[in-house]
């Protein structure tokens, strides 16, 4: 056969191929989770893959299909580094033709993957990372977060404990979640004093000396005297402040929000502590929950935690909106289509705000009950703080 035939047919058949592959692309909504699979938060983001699948599941009636459009989630782990999930957001989008991405756990490679999908022009849905900033001065128009923020976490907190002649150091991770966290909270209080603010790095496991700072701080003031904790990651702070006994020995309370089940298990050493929740599986009452829970305890015989909710409730707003365009995955019709868009999750209705599109949602003050039947302290609801009741700032410039 002629040279300049097969040539010919060489690209008769990659062209073929190639137009080939862009059908199947086009019967197809990709959508790229970069989370940190492994690393120091690895337990958080394995929650939210396993809650955002059952979501896309659930929302989709178990046919991961829309309008005809197979759903196709493409994994990738930033294992936590800042660098690493920039660049696998941009190959997501670029080589793996991704429409949208949801990601990432933590917060400060959530800020470093901003740029990169208003680079590209696509969506990145965040959660569960949470400092203030991804929805604020960082901000871009191709950003929505599921996951609170760190004022809704603050806010809510602060209902929880606010109140005259109570004085409060803060333990806090040395990060973005940490700082933007207790900047929040103090923005968020009007009438607890703040005497200390104590910050260590992510992975410490002495607490002896921040410890000690603290209660130094405290230990000679007035009325009640409370030490608040903003800590995520498997090793947290609670074991050593238990054993420090600071409530028999100083009168210095404990207090926190809400976390994963296993770190919960350190909270059966302060009963009656109070604070505010993001989730816990035993509180909203509607048919997304019951039906989060029930599959949960189906596959892994055990309930669903404080990131699978999110992952689900992340999983409801990308089939909410894709519903509401019938499988279009162009950026700006999606866009205007999230802007106020409720959706149901396993907390109830959320909303994208239309300024900043930060999901508007409840928060949950408990209280810890010590129950011999659960491996943690159990957090019952005190009062469930609505959106309404919580004042969260605007904060992006733009």
């Amino acid at each position: 056969m002629h040279r300049r035939t097969l040539v010919a047919l060489a690209i008769l058949a990659a062209t073929a191929f190639t137009s080939c592959s862009a059908l199947a692309q086009a019967k197809e909504i990709r959508i790229a989770h970069v989370y940190g699979k492994t690393g120091a938060l690895e337990a958080y983001a394995k929650q939210t893959a396993v809650g955002l699948m059952m979501g896309l599941d659930y929302g989709t009636n178990g046919t991961m299909m829309i309008n005809g459009k197979k759903i196709v989630v493409i994994e990738k782990d930033d294992q936590g580094k800042p660098d690493l999930g920039k660049s696998l957001l941009a190959a997501a989008y670029s080589d793996d033709k991704a429409d949208i991405a949801v990601g990432t756990t933590g917060s400060g490679v959530a800020l470093a993957m901003l740029p990169v999908a208003e680079e590209y022009k696509k969506i990145l849905l965040v959660e569960p990372a949470v400092a203030d900033s991804i929805t604020g001065d960082k901000w871009n128009k191709y950003i929505f977060r599921t996951g609170r923020n760190s004022s809704q976490d603050a806010i809510s907190n602060a209902v929880a404990s606010d109140a005259e002649g109570v004085s409060m150091a803060v333990l806090a991770q040395d990060w973005a979640f940490g700082r933007d966290g207790v900047k929040a909270f103090k923005k968020a209080l009007k009438k607890t004093k703040i005497v200390h603010e104590e910050y260590l790095p992510p992975a410490t496991n002495d607490f002896t000396a921040g410890i000690q700072r603290m209660v130094d701080a405290l230990k000679d003031k007035p009325g009640r005297k409370v030490i608040a904790v903003v800590w995520a990651g498997a090793v947290t702070p609670f074991g050593a402040l238990a054993d420090a006994d600071l409530k028999k020995r100083f009168g210095i309370e404990v207090g926190s929000g809400g976390n994963i089940l296993p770190a919960m298990a350190a909270y059966k050493r302060f009963p009656d502590m109070e604070g505010a929740t993001y989730y816990y599986f035993g509180i909203p009452k509607n048919p997304v929950n019951e039906a989060l829970v029930a599959r949960h305890y189906k596959e892994f015989k055990s309930p669903p935690d404080f990131f699978t909710a999110g992952g689900f409730s992340a999983g409801m707003a990308l089939v909410t909106a894709l519903k509401k365009t019938n499988g279009d995955t162009n950026t700006d019709k999606l866009i205007s289509t999230m802007e106020g868009m409720s959706f149901d999750t396993p907390k109830g209705k959320m909303t994208f705000r239309k300024e900043d599109h930060q999901a508007m949602q409840s928060m949950y003050h408990f209280k810890i009950k010590v129950d011999p039947a659960f491996a943690w302290g159990v957090p019952e609801l005190v009062h469930e703080i609505t959106p309404a009741e919580m004042d969260v700032p605007i904060q992006n410039k733009r």
